[in-house]
């Protein structure tokens, strides 16, 4: 499955993956998802959102265990983040299968469209769709850097961008949700373990700053004369890091737009985005603020305008404690090893699913903790940990 899956969406020259909702690639990996199901004798459903299932039993009977993650990429993303929880979803099936494991509940493997919010800049629509943390009204504003909106891409991708909304009756179908990730960071790797537990999603979140100038000639305007937003934005961005090393948190500044965008000529405008995050509320509105106060500063020092916009928000995820205890104890059941139990500053679909049903994630290991980058990796060793960990989960889950 890895190997079928490995060159969908990757870029020549970087390595990285480009798998952007409702693409060809995305629509690739899509089939690739529809073909595992049917070679195993799963029925394939796709819902009204865009996301992909593939069922073990009876959907209508409820209390399903589902599991699962995204196939989408960041721009120039790892192969890791999103696939492995999918592939090995598929593959744990194929173990309880081997063991000859009797469910009692139905169980399902699930695609989220649009995790990470590459194209149309919201992560997890898909699951906000269905979870009813974003409306259909501001689905349908989301628009891409080339000014198409996702109903015009979903349309374009054979989807009807009209039957999109909430589903609650498909979550009421669920009993339990484990994803399985790559760990984003070097947690596991420090302590030597090959899998974790996760207890909590820090809070996070991503406000736009626009600072606006004038334009004017890069050669010929004396400096005392320019109302150049570039400089605001870049003290800005080293206020962000400020901010975010002494409160302990962290805040990034990874996206620009620069109008008119030409070598000799002083923007006319710089829009960045800001990504910030941290254990609890509280920092994170330290952050925030400061960050906010200081490209006001530096904005009116430089005779600029600047505009904030809180583009989306995700409170603090505590996952299922019922949920997550069950899967330490099974982890551990064997060994009588303590399970690590991980916090972690990175969104996932089973963080917007967590307020509709009990969710839990398990993490592999990551040697180098590089994530969203060609970087990203795994052992095959402790990928296959993983696995045998889902397995495990999956059947305790299941097959009680």
């Amino acid at each position: 499955m890895w190997r079928e899956l490995l060159p969908v969406g990757r870029h020549p020259g970087t390595g990285g993956y480009r798998r952007f909702a409702w693409t060809a690639a995305d629509a690739e990996c899509r089939a690739w998802f529809r073909s595992q199901a049917e070679t195993r004798g799963l029925r394939y459903e796709l819902d009204r959102n865009g996301n992909q299932w593939a069922w073990l039993g009876d959907p209508a009977a409820g209390d399903a265990v589902v599991t699962g993650s995204h196939l989408d990429s960041v721009p120039d993303g790892g192969a890791f983040d999103g696939p492995l929880g999918v592939v090995s979803s598929f593959a744990a099936l194929d173990e309880l299968r081997g063991r000859g494991a009797r469910l009692t509940r139905p169980l399902a493997v699930v695609n989220f469209g649009d995790e990470e919010g590459a194209r149309f800049g919201l992560a997890c629509v898909g699951s906000r769709l269905a979870a009813g943390q974003l409306t259909v009204e501001q689905a349908h504003r989301l628009t891409d850097g080339d000014g198409i909106t996702l109903p015009r891409a979903m349309e374009a991708a054979g989807h009807d961008p009209d039957a999109i909304g909430p589903d609650p009756e498909r979550l009421a179908r669920i009993g339990a949700f484990v994803e399985l990730h790559v760990e984003q960071g070097r947690a596991l790797d420090l302590s030597g373990d090959r899998v974790g537990v996760a207890s909590a999603i820090w809070p996070h979140g991503r406000w736009r700053f626009d600072f606006r100038g004038e334009a004017n000639h890069a050669g010929t305007t004396r400096l005392v004369d320019r109302r150049d937003p570039m400089l605001p934005y870049a003290e800005t961005v080293l206020a962000a890091r400020r901010e975010a090393r002494l409160a302990g948190a962290v805040a990034t500044f990874g996206k620009i737009a620069v109008e008119p965008n030409g070598v000799n000529a002083i923007p006319s405008l710089v829009r960045g985005w800001l990504d910030s995050r941290a254990a609890d509320q509280d920092t994170l509105d330290t952050v925030v603020t400061g960050v906010e106060k200081a490209a006001r500063e530096h904005a009116a020092a430089h005779g600029v305008d600047l505009d904030v916009v809180r583009e989306s928000f995700t409170p603090v995820v505590e996952f299922d404690h019922a949920l997550r205890d069950e899967l330490a104890r099974v982890l551990g059941r064997d060994t009588g090893l303590k399970v690590p139990v991980l916090g972690t500053g990175a969104g996932h679909d089973a963080g917007i699913l967590s307020g509709s049903v009990p969710t839990a994630m398990l993490f592999v290991r990551n040697p180098t903790g590089v994530s969203h980058s060609p970087a990203e990796s795994a052992a095959e060793d402790d990928c296959v940990a993983g696995v045998a960990a889902l397995a495990d989960v999956l059947e305790g889950l299941a097959c009680r």
